[in-house]
């Protein structure tokens, strides 16, 4: 089946990506990005695989944020339920999670054992300032393709100063942004 377009939103019907692709996409994110893998995601989801376009994963993703657990873990279960049903979530959480749990049992127990190296300390800072750059990154791509205007300019920097900057939970701030953001995309329709 071909995909359907609906606007500026192309819909695969389900089962359009096997389980065999879901799992292979999954598992390059799990290798390419330990320890920062939202990047990773986003990039073969989006920009290689283009299994959803820049609003769907924003949506899909904005979803996941909400959901408790790991973002990543809540959008691999997404993908897979939505190209193929309960057995994609299966297949996509799997091929998540199966290197990084192998890999942090294999690291940690390497920690324990050399983790008091200066060697090991700023190989850890590194790898820290690596993953943060990629958050950053991604951030600013979502950015550019979810805020729309002057009204998702304002409502992002409202959201950003309030937790940021005056250290409001975040809780309280969507409870304000997301009323605020409705009633500004009913007054501004496009």
């Amino acid at each position: 089946m071909a995909d359907i377009t609906v606007g500026d939103t192309t819909i695969s019907p389900a089962g359009a990506i096997s389980l065999r692709e879901l799992f292979a996409g999954f598992f390059q994110i799990a290798i390419s990005g330990f320890g920062g893998v939202l990047p990773w995601a986003r990039r073969m989801i989006v920009e290689q695989r283009a299994w959803l376009n820049d609003a769907e994963f924003n949506e899909m993703l904005s979803l996941c944020q909400l959901l408790p657990g790991p973002n990543v873990v809540n959008l691999a279960i997404c993908v897979g339920a939505r190209f193929q049903g309960w057995r994609g979530s299966l297949v996509t959480f799997g091929a998540l999670l199966v290197v990084p749990f192998c890999l942090v049992i294999g690291a940690g127990a390497l920690y324990v054992k050399y983790g008091d190296l200066t060697t090991v300390r700023g190989a850890m800072a590194g790898v820290s300032a690596a993953a943060a750059g990629l958050v950053i990154a991604m951030a600013a791509k979502m950015a550019r393709s979810g805020i729309d205007g002057l009204r998702g300019g304002f409502v992002a920097a409202a959201g950003f100063s309030a937790v940021a900057l005056l250290r409001w939970p975040i809780g309280w701030v969507l409870l304000g942004l997301i009323p605020a953001s409705l009633i500004l995309a009913r007054i501004f329709k496009k």
